[in-house]
């Protein structure tokens, strides 16, 4: 159990890397930018986290093994790019599995360094959408968690459910499994559903959409 949050961590960081190439990719990236979008995607949500509870030097940065999985991701994702590319589906899905994972280990972390539960829960956001948010910023994109199906929302829950568990003192394995679980189900179905959150209602101008008067005017 003790070796559980750096294997979440760790998984996270590759399934998030993954993406990140994936988006490079498709945007023809060389080999190098393939790699800072890979590392950048894997690890940003994780330095963020580190900084704001001062855990410095950041774990992506002071452990090999973080910049290892993601350059193994980067280079998977380019050189077998034709295949990576056709299984759009699984990205999505490794893109949920990563969220579940960085929402779950950032709420961990934080209480584990003495933190509030409120400010626990924030940090598992953050930590889940901090990567894909630098691989969309890198690339000149709305990042999607400003954009997608219950992105955010589904990171919230995990962390959510990480910090009622340790609050109330149950067992860790069977509470990271619910968070996991929990996260993964809510944002794969949000996918497959278009579940989303309420967007502004805009014209093709621009404003706001006024509501019908009762004269149909």
């Amino acid at each position: 159990m003790d070796k559980l949050p750096i294997v979440l961590d760790l998984a996270g960081t590759f399934v998030f890397a993954l993406s990140g190439a994936v988006a490079g990719a498709r945007r023809r990236l060389d080999l190098f930018g393939v790699l800072v979008l890979a590392f950048a995607a894997g690890n940003a949500g994780g330095i963020t986290r580190d900084v704001l509870i001062g855990a410095v030097p950041p774990v992506a940065v002071a452990d090999w093994r973080y910049l290892g999985v993601s350059l193994l991701a980067g280079l998977v994702t380019f050189y077998l790019v034709p295949v990576v590319v056709r299984m759009r589906s699984a990205i999505l899905m490794l893109d949920a599995a990563g969220l579940a994972l960085f929402a779950v280990t950032g709420a961990s972390k934080a209480l584990a360094h003495g933190l509030s539960p409120v400010t626990a829960v924030a940090l598992g956001v953050v930590t889940g959408i901090g990567g894909g948010m630098a691989r969309d910023l890198l690339l000149a994109e709305i990042p999607t968690v400003l954009r997608a199906e219950l992105y955010a929302v589904a990171a919230l829950i995990a962390a959510a459910i990480v910090v009622v568990g340790q609050m109330l003192q149950l067992p860790a394995a069977p509470i990271t499994a619910a968070a996991l679980l929990a996260c993964f189900a809510l944002r794969v179905t949000a996918i497959r559903r278009g579940w989303r959150l309420p967007v502004a209602k805009l014209d093709e101008a621009g404003d706001p959409v006024k509501p019908p008067t009762q004269d149909g005017g």
